[in-house]
């Protein structure tokens, strides 16, 4: 019996995901450990690895499937003793002329169904069950007239005068009619007391419009939803040259998520001004003590140690909001935002608060260049109970970042630039960059916020305290 290759979970929440490439083809003999296929995920781009032994008979999932369901069959692999030759499709391997009959009136009976749910939707608005059964009943006469027009048409009913009321058709004929611009008081009906069905505007000329005054109210209300929608080739029409680009999962989620985030968590924002002077000093002269070992630090890994520990002296801000429930956390993972073609993502420094800042410096460095690569594992980049976004490197002067849920806050850091500044009690030039905190004000209050931006503040203001 063959082995089934199933779509894998690569991280706890994905439940699909895009067959994005094979690096395998049928008939190639794999082992243990070989690579398969790159798997798009909503955060990086994968690879699977083979844990079986034997020879790819089949590979069920086309390159560049989206929406493959974790647990799907994506491949099969033959063992020793079975033959390798790909699968039969079932159509192939056992030709039935019967069961094919049934197959070739799908297409009917599925636009048939289509014509009936339209008209269900239409005739629901009005919250009547026995206008639901009069719908039923006109859709049932349009599908009987569309079958019987050829052969035995039936004879039309004259068309209700327009002085009175409102003309009888199905919703189905009233959409089309207005749609094709046809005045149904022209038409002469087919069905039951001289209805107007689908059937029955073959024949109608358009352009016999009634005025847009003329309508009665019920006409108006039921046309409103079709006026209403948007026209869907609108962007292609457009005179500016433009391209349309088809978004990968990792634009889709970063939409949701972010999307959720301004909706769902009420965020509160706080920013400082900080001085970087002795901070920018001690980076230079510990980047000349760790020269001979190949390691040099950045503003940001300062940051991301000064983050960690404001964390941990303020423990009201390290939480979560979990619903009816508040997670507080004893240790300060950090989330490193970097920017990676097509979209953004989240690699966690662990333990970043009992971390020494050229262990932080070489780990972000490590992390950083396998996301851009597309190497991250889901392990690497998920969790953390706080982020840190650095925009300082593209000149922003200072922004508010948005939360990443589930954790309950993010630090945006801008640029540093000499500004104006009172040092020492006196007025003077130094190097200042603003920092503002996004909280999540259902679990960390306005002064408990406060409170680690003035520690985040002091610890980057006399950095050797990050040092002890």
């Amino acid at each position: 019996m063959p082995i089934e290759l199933k779509m894998p979970a690569l991280s706890p929440t994905m439940e699909e995901g895009t067959l994005a490439k094979w690096l395998v083809k049928e008939g190639d003999v794999v082992k243990s450990g070989d690579l398969l296929a790159e798997i798009e995920t909503d955060k990086a781009t994968m690879e699977f690895e083979a844990v079986d032994e034997g020879t790819i008979s089949q590979l069920v999932v086309p390159a560049g499937t989206e929406g493959v369901k974790v647990g799907a069959v994506i491949a099969l692999i033959a063992g020793e003793d079975e033959d390798a030759a790909p699968a039969k499709k079932p159509a192939e391997a056992a030709p039935d002329a019967k069961a094919d009959a049934p197959k070739a009136d799908a297409p009917k009976a599925d636009a048939a169904k289509a014509d009936a749910k339209d008209a269900d939707k239409e005739a629901g608005s009005a919250g009547s069950p026995a206008a639901s059964l009069e719908t039923r009943n006109a859709e049932q006469k349009d599908e009987a007239a569309a079958k019987g027009s050829e052969s035995a048409p039936a004879a039309p009913a004259p068309a209700a005068p327009a002085g009175e009321g409102r003309v009888k058709a199905s919703p189905l004929a009233r959409r089309l009619a207005e749609q094709q611009g046809l005045d149904l008081a022209s038409v002469a009906g087919s069905g039951p007391n001289g209805r107007v069905v689908k059937a029955d505007l073959a024949n109608a000329k358009p352009g016999g419009a009634k005025p847009a005054e003329a309508t009665s109210a019920p006409a108006k209300a039921e046309a409103a939803p079709a006026a209403a929608k948007p026209a869907p080739a609108a962007s292609a029409a457009s005179p500016i040259p433009h391209e349309v680009s088809k978004l990968s999962g990792m634009r889709k989620t970063i939409a949701r998520r972010l999307t959720e985030s301004k909706q769902q968590v009420p965020h509160i924002y706080l920013t400082v001004d900080i001085q970087l002077d002795a901070l920018l000093k001690l980076r230079g002269e510990l980047n000349s003590a760790l020269e001979s070992r190949g390691v040099k630090l950045s503003v940001n890994d300062l940051l991301v140690k000064a983050l960690a520990l404001s964390l941990l002296e303020v423990p009201a801000c390290n939480v979560q909001f979990a619903g009816d429930t508040l997670i507080s956390f004893t240790r300060a993972d950090i989330s490193v935002a970097v920017s990676i073609p097509g979209g953004l993502i989240t690699p966690v420094v662990v333990d970043a608060g009992t971390k020494g800042i050229a262990a932080i410096a070489t780990e972000i460095k490590d992390l950083a260049g396998r996301a851009r690569a597309g190497k991250l594992q889901p392990s690497e980049y998920q969790g953390g109970t706080a982020s840190l976004s650095n925009m300082g490197m593209y000149g922003i002067k200072q922004f508010e970042a948005v939360i990443n849920p589930p954790q309950g806050m993010i630090m945006a850091i801008g640029a540093g630039e000499k500004r104006p500044y009172i040092v020492d009690g006196k007025l003077d030039v130094a190097t200042v960059m603003s920092a503002t905190g996004s909280f999540d004000h259902r679990a960390i209050d306005g002064a408990d916020g406060a409170q680690l931006m003035a520690a985040f503040k002091r610890l980057v203001e006399k950095p050797l305290g990050m040092l002890a």
